[in-house]
């Protein structure tokens, strides 16, 4: 399991095929072999079982897509995700948005995904790989390190590689969890100000007495400032729709 925001992959912008073998010609499996109609991962054959893992926290479009690359990489696929739980989350990457319970539900609600894994290891073993009939893993081909000490080789991913079990995808520029993040920490006051104004408290939103009180402030100074322009305009005159009938004669 790399300590990324998940699978960030993208999908080819490639032309579907109009037959069958058109289709069965352009795929290959990781070593480079074409397969056979009939093999796994054909229209005829079983299909490939495919596994992807990651956090998937706000579950976002990046998410879906690199799901949807590795669904479609063959015309016969079974998608496995697996996500990692809380626990080990907070513990080798750091704290998610979602609860564990909340992204394996999210994954559960993706039309490629076939089947969720939960508590899914940070490192993947012979083991799970057998439990679970896997294939290929699918994964962009960047090396990530192993915060968790299980991986000799560095990149959790190196001895899938080499057992070429590994599909390798492409990432989604543009979208990570870690922007999303990022947008609400750089517009910090006025994520604060949307929710109080629905009916948010400070406490809530773990806000201070003072800075709560201090945005409020100036909300009401803002409707202030508001009513002041709809009744005088930013030239400061009364307009004539707010002045009284006297007022208008006398103008």
């Amino acid at each position: 399991m790399a300590p990324t925001d998940s699978i960030t992959a993208n999908v080819h912008d490639t032309d579907l095929a109009t037959t069958t073998e058109t289709a069965e010609a352009k795929i290959s499996t990781p070593n480079g072999k074409t397969p056979v109609e009939g093999e796994p991962g054909t229209k005829t054959g079983r299909p490939l079982r495919l596994y992807a893992d990651g956090i998937f926290d706000l579950f976002h479009f990046g998410h879906a897509k690199a799901l949807q690359q590795c669904k479609e990489a063959y015309p016969n696929t079974y998608l496995i995700v697996g996500c990692c739980s809380d626990e080990i989350t907070h513990k080798l990457k750091g704290r998610t948005v979602m609860t564990d319970k909340e992204r394996y539900e999210s994954l559960r609600h993706c039309k490629w995904v076939d089947e969720v894994v939960e508590d899914a290891p940070w490192v993947l073993s012979d083991e799970f790989l057998e439990k679970h009939q896997i294939d290929y893993v699918c994964h962009d081909a960047l090396p990530y390190s192993d915060t968790s000490g299980e991986a000799s080789e560095g990149d959790v991913y190196a001895r899938i590689k080499a057992m070429g079990k590994f599909h390798e995808t492409q990432r989604t520029d543009g979208i990570s969890t870690s922007d999303l993040i990022i947008r609400i920490i750089a517009q910090y006051d006025t994520f604060i100000r949307r929710n109080l104004q629905r009916g948010y408290t400070g406490k809530e939103m773990n806000v201070s007495f003072i800075k709560e009180k201090s945005i409020k402030f100036d909300m009401a100074m803002g409707k202030v400032r508001q009513h002041f322009t709809d009744l005088f305009g930013r030239e400061g005159r009364l307009r004539k729709n707010h002045q009284s009938p006297g007022l208008r004669q006398s103008v």
